[in-house]
């Protein structure tokens, strides 16, 4: 019997192990040559690992243009007219506040201040002091709040509840400067999490976000995390909420993508189900969110999350040539899930890439078959 254990506890062993003893610091292990693992992304034009930007899914040069901007010169009215002429209601308006409020806390996280140094993220400061009335300035103080909470804090101390409780405080002021702007409330459906609200106060948020844009795909994702079972709900009732999302998806919504992230926030920490990734449960979310990015429109900002997202699973299920198609229209940025959940997102990314182009040609494929 004891046999049987320490057998049965190797197999477990190597079940963990054997996807990182792949992997090197810049990638797929070295093999030999005529190995499919030596395949190379390069000859498909794909971005060097070093070069994949880590800060957003998928690109915004506006965004980017303006970031490069305010942080150059430390004077934020640049993010203020791009907020500004972005509409409430739109995917792309919650994005540019999260991006803006994470530049000004990494700013802040590697400038502290102190003798004599003035910490970083000023500009933000200097926005809510000379624009108290600008909604996004409001909006984007608010999520800067919340990822402070998060990324300077631990959960459950007083000083995360201070900052989470400041942060609540900065959506109703946010809420209040722009009545028909659900980003307010998608920022205070972090706090929720965080403050662990009951759920009909969770619901009430929940509303007045449905009220204003009920079909926002970064709204109904933030809101997954807090029907999880590792928050304040459950595997049940966190599918419940996406399979509802999905049913009432309007037509080229990316809704219908919502089963495939409960999958993937409930993925066991070892799975020794064989052919797991190939199951009922995995293959219908797969097919659900590949229907969302075909149908959605082209320019759709948060069609980027899904094929990022898509990208592990059909990996993970050896699908090589329709995971070879979802990373034509991603490659070059990797801030999304799964890859931001690793220390180092591009390395993760790469690795799957890799695994992604040796199955691909082990099959038969080469970069003239890819379509474009």
């Amino acid at each position: 019997m004891e046999i049987l254990l320490v057998l049965l506890g190797l197999v477990m062993i190597g079940f963990v192990l054997v996807p990182f003893l792949r992997r090197t610091r810049g990638g797929i292990a070295q093999v030999s040559p005529g190995h499919p693992d030596a395949a190379d992304p390069a000859a498909y034009g794909f971005v060097l690992e070093e070069e994949l930007d880590i800060r957003m899914p998928g690109p915004d040069q506006d965004l980017l243009d303006v970031l490069d901007l305010v942080q150059r010169t430390q004077d934020y009215r640049g993010a203020q007219q791009l907020l500004a002429g972005t509409a409430a209601t739109s995917e792309l308006r919650w994005q540019r506040v999260q991006a803006f409020a994470g530049a000004a806390s990494l700013e802040l996280a590697a400038r502290p201040g102190g003798a004599g140094e003035s910490p970083g993220g000023q500009w933000l400061r200097a926005w809510r002091a000379e624009a108290p009335k600008d909604a996004g300035g409001a909006a984007v103080h608010a999520e800067f709040l919340v990822q402070q909470a998060w990324r300077t804090a631990t959960r459950g101390t007083d000083e995360f509840r201070i900052i989470m409780e400041e942060a609540k405080a900065a959506c109703g002021q946010a809420a209040l400067l722009a009545p028909g702007d659900p980003v307010p409330y998608i920022v205070e459906l972090s706090v929720a999490r965080g403050l662990a609200y009951e759920q009909k106060d969770f619901e009430q948020v929940w509303l007045r976000i449905l009220d204003r844009a009920p079909a926002h795909m970064g709204a109904h994702l933030a809101a997954l995390h807090y029907w999880c079972e590792k928050w304040h709900g459950s595997r049940e009732l966190a599918n419940s909420f996406a399979e509802a999302a999905a049913a009432r998806a309007p037509q080229g919504s990316l809704l219908a993508a919502m089963p495939l992230f409960a999958v993937f926030e409930h993925l066991p920490e070892v799975n020794l189900v064989s052919g797991f990734y190939q199951s009922q449960v995995v293959t219908r979310a797969v097919h659900g969110a590949l229907h969302a990015v075909h149908s959605a429109r082209p320019d759709d900002p948060m069609s980027a999350h899904v094929r990022h997202l898509l990208v592990f699973f059909l990996v993970r299920g050896e699908r090589w040539a329709e995971a070879m198609n979802q990373l034509v229209h991603i490659d070059g940025h990797v801030g999304a899930l799964p890859w931001t959940l690793s220390p180092d997102p591009a390395a993760e990314f790469a690795v799957y890439r890799a695994l992604a182009v040796a199955g691909y040609e082990a099959n038969g494929g080469s970069p003239a078959t890819l379509p474009h």
